[in-house]
């Protein structure tokens, strides 16, 4: 595949499918709603197993040297067959599915790569720190500054093709090609300038104790790419899914968030073009570089010189794709070989790789996490609310559209085999946004820069391009109207929550809570099963025919996930006793909770350093709540627009977890 050396290319992903399996849902887990385009399905045999899967084509991919199909059933599970053990006419359907996207791609990377060769950037200023080396040669589109602690990188975080005019827009790759899992993002220029603008420390220094991007920092980016492009934890905020190998990115290791910034999940090799053999092509958030592949095989004058440790450094990379440089007091962020390295050692540093962590896999250097993200950081904003995921969705195209200094771009994307595009051009200081649907309808929507929607660190925090969760509806921002999906609960605009009436007497208690902390066996930190915490009450108001209960926390986004409801609880019982978390307690009707979108209780799994604060909400009411249809999931809102006239008094208790650390 011909490509801007990027690392996705040297790990030959072959993104096909027409869809992705379990797209993100609301709370940014996998949906189960998910459905195949019905022309897609076909038979595929297994002919060394005899094992026979109808499905869709999803994807190919190469690991450990073997071509890999993953085939989509139509229930959304996903099977994956060495491609040489398929029958002879599965495997030829399969290389015909890989080849049209290898042609769209050439195609897409040969138009970045008609672009003429940039002039080297004017050597630098006398004093300017060796880490602005870099971010300068991607000038003037990005553009640094410095104290004696900090180096300040100011960008759009669009990934400009450097040395053109100010104010222009070339690219030097395509963005957002190949996603199948899209949330209806779409890049556009934020300001990370100012006191927004990006920190790299200048003196880093080892951590006693590294961070890993295993276990934190799903929120926010860990480094920042030498274009000004950040750079995300791979893995997202479920703490499992890593966004590579389950095709949530484009050709080039990138997508939007849900304040609409692009950012990458994995090293941006390709912009070794721009920086120079043996330049660092971005920097981790604690302040140590990080460089292209490195094989310690390699060896300088040999096959595989270019992947060298730039710095001398032969060890093997460690479990964060690190290690030091051979010692010298001329490394940059070293003094004597011992500043950001270690005695008789150079500099520490990442590099890439082409599996995971594929860049820095957490940090290394000191660094401060609040909410379980890099602090400092810049935020991200929209001038849009996010959108709900489009299932089924594949982005074909992104060009652009009008002159090299407007701000205009199309992106095509594919529903059931039919072409929709999204059209957004700056205009007279608007957004104007055409969604143009399959039969060439358009619907405006005109949003105002000035009114931007937050978001913290690089916007989704946690990689959610396909990676995030539906966000509450804000009301006073224009959206763009669209059909209910297939088994979508139906929407409730403007439902309340349920009354908070006071009743005397009436309280709601739990054994699983001691001095306001929640037993750990009801949390993800349980040796055994985690399960549902006690609950008991007394003195519910007169005329109480039926209780409900939800525990529910809001997060710094303002999202709402829920563990854990409950509805027509008979009016006699006081208690709601423990259970496994699989099989509920027996009382009532069990709805469904956002962590797995399952009717059971889901476990707290705080993600981040601190306490965590839960509300256990116990509802009386006047009459047992009307259910929905059984296609329809009991939700949290569901059930609070169902009693929203029917609540007589509420309970609650608020219970606080931390995530235990290793």
């Amino acid at each position: 595949m011909r490509h801007v050396g990027s690392l996705v290319a040297a790990a030959t992903l072959l993104c096909a499918g027409a869809t992705f399996a379990h797209p993100p849902g609301t709370d940014g887990q996998h949906d189960d709603h998910h459905h195949v385009d019905p022309a897609n399905m076909r038979t595929w045999t297994n002919a060394k197993t005899g094992e026979v899967v109808r499905g869709a084509f999803l994807a190919a991919r190469v690991v450990d040297g073997a071509v890999r199909v993953s085939i989509e059933r139509e229930s959304g599970d996903v099977v994956v067959f060495p491609m040489v053990d398929l029958a002879e006419a599965d495997r030829l359907e399969a290389q015909r599915r890989i080849d049209e996207v290898k042609a769209m791609n050439e195609r897409l990377a040969s138009q970045a790569l008609s672009q003429p060769e940039q002039a080297k950037p004017a050597p630098a200023k006398p004093g300017t720190p060796a880490q602005a080396a870099p971010f300068n040669a991607f000038a003037p589109f990005v553009s640094t500054r410095w104290d004696d602690r900090w180096l300040y990188v100011e960008s759009d975080g669009l990934p400009h093709v450097p040395g053109g005019k100010p104010g222009t827009y070339v690219f030097s790759h395509p963005m957002m090609v190949g996603i199948t899992a899209w949330q209806q993002q779409v890049p556009l220029p934020q300001r990370y300038v100012g006191d927004n603008a990006w920190r790299i420390p200048l003196k880093p220094e080892i951590a006693e104790k590294p961070v890993s991007a295993k276990e934190q920092l799903f929120r926010g980016a860990i480094a920042l790419a030498a274009n000004g492009v950040p750079i995300f934890n791979p893995i997202k905020n479920d703490g499992r899914t890593d966004t590579f190998l389950a095709g949530e990115l484009d050709e080039f290791g990138g997508h939007c968030g849900r304040a609409d910034d692009y950012h990458y999940h994995i090293a941006p090799t390709h912009l070794l073009k721009y920086v120079g053999a043996g330049q660092p092509i971005a920097y981790a958030l604690d302040g140590f570089p990080i460089y292209g592949l490195f094989d310690p095989a390699a060896k300088k004058g040999g096959p595989n010189e270019d992947k060298c440790c730039p710095l001398g450094g032969t060890e093997k990379l460690d479990e964060l794709n690190g290690h030091y440089g051979a010692a010298s007091s001329e490394t940059p962020g070293t003094v004597g070989g011992t500043v950001g390295g270690a005695a008789g050692k150079g500099l520490y540093h990442y590099h890439a790789s082409v599996k995971y962590p594929y860049l820095n896999g957490g940090m290394r250097g000191v660094v401060t996490v609040k909410d379980d993200q890099i602090d400092p950081q810049p935020r991200a904003s929209s001038p849009r609310a996010a959108l709900p995921p489009l299932r089924g969705a594949k982005i074909t195209g992104f060009r652009a559209t009008g002159a090299e200094t407007q701000p205009a771009w199309s992106l095509e994307y594919t529903l059931g085999g039919k072409k929709s595009f999204v059209n957004y051009r700056l205009e007279n200081g608007k957004w104007i946004f055409d969604f143009v649907d399959a039969a060439g309808a358009t619907n405006t929507d005109t949003y105002d820069p000035t009114r931007p929607e937050r978001r913290p660190g690089g916007g989704s925090g946690r990689g959610e391009g396909g990676g995030g969760r539906r966000p509450r509806d804000d009301g006073d921002r224009p959206r763009r109207d669209q059909p209910p999906l297939p088994n979508d609960p139906p929407s409730q605009p403007g439902t309340p929550a349920a009354p908070k009436a006071a009743a005397p007497g009436f309280a709601l208690s739990s054994a699983d809570v001691a001095d306001g902390r929640l037993s750990i066996e009801c949390t993800c930190d349980s040796k055994a099963t985690p399960r549902a915490p006690t609950l008991a009450w007394s003195k519910p108001p007169h005329g109480t025919k039926a209780f409900a209960v939800v525990m529910h926390h809001i997060t710094r986004d303002n999202d709402t996930h829920v563990y854990m409801v409950v509805a027509n609880i008979p009016a006699a019982a006081r208690e709601l006793k423990s259970g496994d978390a699989s099989v509920g307690t027996g009382l009532g009707t069990w709805g469904q909770n956002t962590v797995n979108r399952k009717s059971v209780y889901a476990p707290p799994c705080s993600q981040g350093p601190g306490d965590k604060t839960y509300t256990i909400t116990l509802y009386a009411l006047s009459a047992d709540a009307t259910l929905p249809a059984a296609s329809t999931p009991l939700t949290r809102d569901v059930l609070l627009a169902a009693i929203k006239d029917t609540t007589l008094a509420t309970a609650s208790v608020d219970v606080k977890y931390a995530r235990a650390t290793k």
